[in-house]
């Protein structure tokens, strides 16, 4: 029989093979998902992730890798720091969508002025609103103990209520003939994340994604605050014993994340998505959560994760096109990612052993 035994330390192959496992392992379960649906297991799984970057319009593809991957590597590096702390920030979507909103309510508040500092006033509008929506739990864990996975998680819903107000409410175009949301920004010049490089996908978010990559780098590897956080994450009691101040981990982790989540969702606003609308949130906030866990809460590993998410986004919307696979199938599809990883993600920390029935 199989019994799984503790090994002495965690194995440095099986850290670095559990996201390349877990992928294969998905692809696998996956194509036994789109059988079972009646379409072509092989056909659909290169459909995936071989059409958008080698297929026939592959051009066109290409370029969406940035623009889906770029708010997702933002969120997951902001995820990721507190992660590391031990601190649990489930609520990333909410503070999304508050950020989306607080970054177009400046850009409503000017329309129709032109000027060179709206869009940089945008910026600080949606970093404040994503960092102020995660201050709630933060501040509510340290004053009242209270659980940072819920409280997060509930704002949550409370977010999207606020912006199905605000689309249907004071956000609502009043030339959009009585449709919800708002003014389309890619029509306002001074609000508009346009194209860095046109025809790249490289817009001023995913700049912005590849900074926080080398920022998250550098601080986590060459400063005494990120060292503070990996020593609060893998030796809690050590930590106290050194004179870590938990206070200030909780409300930088939690801010941080919210900060970096409010930005992604300023900058979809006023880039690809363009307007406030009821359906605004896509599910960013969530899908971060599996693209920080896949990338070992490194910020490296984030990055290529975040592109490897971006595709099977892409890939997906292909299927559903090509091969009529409903959309339910395609995320579920990523979430078994995140199930297939946790679950190899033992093998870490545990060896499977054969035994004998009667020593066992």
């Amino acid at each position: 029989m199989l019994r799984l035994e503790k090994r002495p330390q965690p194995s440095r192959v099986f850290a670095y093979l559990t996201p390349v496992l877990a992928v294969i392992i998905t692809m696998i379960a996956g194509g036994m998902l789109f059988a079972a649906l009646g379409k072509n297991p092989v056909e659909a799984i290169r459909t995936i992730f071989w059409d958008p970057l080698f297929g026939e319009f592959a051009f066109y593809y290409r370029p969406q890798l940035l623009v889906k991957g770029g708010p997702l590597i933002l969120i997951a590096i902001g995820l990721s720091l507190g992660f590391r702390a031990g601190i649990w920030n489930i609520g990333a979507e909410g503070q999304y969508i508050v950020g989306a909103l607080c970054g177009a309510a400046v850009a409503l508040a000017f329309y129709p002025l032109e000027a060179w500092y709206i869009f940089p006033l945008m910026i600080l509008a949606g970093a404040l609103g994503g960092m102020l929506w995660a201050m709630v739990p933060a501040l509510l864990k340290v004053k009242f103990g209270t659980n940072e996975i819920l409280v997060s998680l509930m704002l949550v819903y409370v977010a999207e209520n606020l912006l199905a107000a605000m689309a249907l409410g004071r956000m609502k175009n009043p030339e959009g003939h009585g449709f919800p949301g708002s003014r389309n920004l890619k029509d306002y010049p001074s609000a508009f994340n346009d194209e860095i490089i046109t025809g790249s996908g490289m817009h001023w978010g995913v700049l912005t994604a590849f900074l926080a990559v080398i920022f998250a780098y550098v601080l986590l590897n060459r400063h005494m605050l990120g060292f503070s956080i990996r020593l609060t994450g893998e030796a809690p009691r050590a930590a106290r014993f050194s004179g870590v101040n938990p206070t200030r981990i909780i409300l930088f982790c939690l801010g941080i994340s919210g900060l970096m989540a409010g930005l992604a969702g300023m900058f979809e606003v006023s880039g690809p998505s363009g307007q406030v609308s009821i359906d605004f949130n896509v599910g960013y906030g969530f899908t971060a959560i599996i693209v920080a866990f896949l990338g070992r809460l490194h910020p490296v590993g984030i990055l290529l994760a975040g592109l490897l998410m971006a595709l099977t986004y892409i890939g997906g919307e292909i299927a559903q096109g090509n091969l009529g696979l409903p959309s339910a199938a395609i995320q579920l599809f990523q979430g078994m990612l995140l199930f297939f990883l946790l679950a190899v993600d033992l093998l870490t920390n545990y060896r499977i052993r054969f035994v004998r029935r009667e020593a066992a």
